[in-house]
């Protein structure tokens, strides 16, 4: 599929395709998200998307609005955001955090966005670099049941987006 032009869009997170989400996520990330990760989820309206190639689930953002440690105002808190690895490096990453980006650029109150990382996800550290975020601090024992348990803070203002 390199090399093609990949269409992809966007839809809305609802009740009726929550298990698809479910899905997707089982298969990403070694992490296990229970039912209150998801209610929370449907609770975030436009803070959370999935990314559909030909009508199939193929990623998916999940954000939470909550205020802000570092400062005044908001930060967007990105719990999860991955894609199928057939559909990776075809711009489905870069196309979800483009839509966090659009809705903080609508929000005046939004200071930042951040996020956790496993210590050995280079790829995924790589990918958030290329956005502008930086590692902040690293958190010892952050995961509780997979190895290694630390992940790195990364963060990125949104007065320049």
């Amino acid at each position: 599929m390199s090399g093609v032009p990949v269409r992809v869009e966007l839809g809305d997170i609802t009740p009726h395709n929550l298990k698809q989400l479910k899905k997707l996520n089982s298969v990403i990330f070694p992490v296990y998200y229970n039912d209150k990760f998801y209610r929370n989820v449907l609770d975030q309206g436009e803070f959370s998307k999935l990314a559909y190639f030909n009508d199939v689930v193929v990623g998916a953002v999940c954000c939470r609005l909550e205020n802000n440690p570092k400062g005044t105002g908001k930060q967007v808190y990105i719990m999860t955001l991955g894609c199928l690895a057939p559909y990776r490096r075809l711009g489905t990453g870069s196309l979800l955090l483009e839509h966090v980006f659009k809705i903080c650029r609508q929000r005046k109150d939004v200071e930042s966005i951040c996020l956790h990382v496993q210590i050995s996800n280079e790829e995924a550290i790589a990918f958030y670099q290329k956005f502008g975020f930086e590692i902040t601090e690293t958190e010892e024992g952050y995961y509780k049941r997979i190895e290694p348990s630390s992940a790195h803070v990364l963060r990125r203002n949104t007065a320049d987006l």
